[in-house]
């Protein structure tokens, strides 16, 4: 019972995951990357130490190359003076200090492709990684547009299904807005027909009258001669508008 209660337990936390995985991708993608960088990490640690070993093996093998040159003038320099013994010896550790060299030199060399295999599956395996993951952002990038495509697409069908579905509401509106302008219309009309031009014609009249009245008063104060137009008085005393007879001069 405990155990069937744990599995159930666990697929109800498997599924909120696989939920919250789903919603946010650049999240998990994120987390891809910066194990991929701690791999990368560990590798190049294991690798800094492969080459570690490659260079002891080639300073030990530097070590023996001088080795074997001074057991070689040693024993060469014995012999000559007729001291076998001493000679003898010199070889013997000669033969060892070669054979050991070989031997370093051969693992130095298998050292050496073990290093360079190891550097390019590396890179190789990095540069996949790399690949694969620009094309998760990319295909991230892609859902996203296309979710987006696919939500604007569905608010626009339902829009017009609820713009065509509203067509009364859209008739009884235009009625109502027909109405009313024509209403207004009328209205217009009417208080334009009940205007009295009659009466706007004479005031219009009027006060021209009195504005040529107050021009002329105005003139024969300042001793200016104005044409008098027909219908217009003369102001009391004067025939006309203008300077006095003895006032022009010839």
């Amino acid at each position: 019972m405990f155990k069937r209660l744990a599995n159930l337990i666990r697929g109800f936390f498997g599924l909120f995951i696989s939920g919250l995985e789903k919603q946010n991708p650049e999240a998990l993608l994120e987390v891809e990357k910066e194990n991929l960088r701690k791999q990368i990490a560990n590798y190049n640690q294991g690798l800094a130490a492969h080459a570690g070993l490659c260079e002891k093996l080639v300073a030990q093998i530097r070590r023996q190359e001088a080795e074997e040159r001074d057991l070689s003038a040693k024993a060469m320099a014995n012999l000559k003076v007729g001291n076998k013994e001493a000679a003898a010896q010199y070889a013997l550790r000669l033969q060892t200090v070669k054979r050991e060299l070989e031997e370093n030199r051969a693992q130095a060399k298998q050292a050496e492709q073990t290093y360079q295999e190891l550097l390019r599956a590396r890179d190789v395996s990095v540069k996949a990684a790399q690949a694969k993951m620009e094309s998760l952002r990319y295909a991230i990038d892609d859902m996203k547009i296309k979710k987006a495509t696919a939500e604007l697409t569905e608010m626009a069908s339902g829009m017009i299904n609820q713009i065509g579905g509203s067509g009364d509401t859209l008739n009884r509106l235009h009625e109502l807005v027909e109405e009313e302008r024509t209403k207004a219309a009328g209205r217009a009309r009417v208080a334009r027909d009940s205007l009295n031009l009659g009466e706007v014609n004479l005031k219009e009249a009027e006060q021209k009258a009195l504005a040529d009245a107050a021009l002329a008063e105005f003139a024969a104060q300042a001793g200016i001669t104005l044409d008098t137009p027909s219908g217009v008085t003369p102001p009391a005393g004067r025939e006309g508008i203008g300077p006095a007879p003895e006032q022009v001069k010839t």
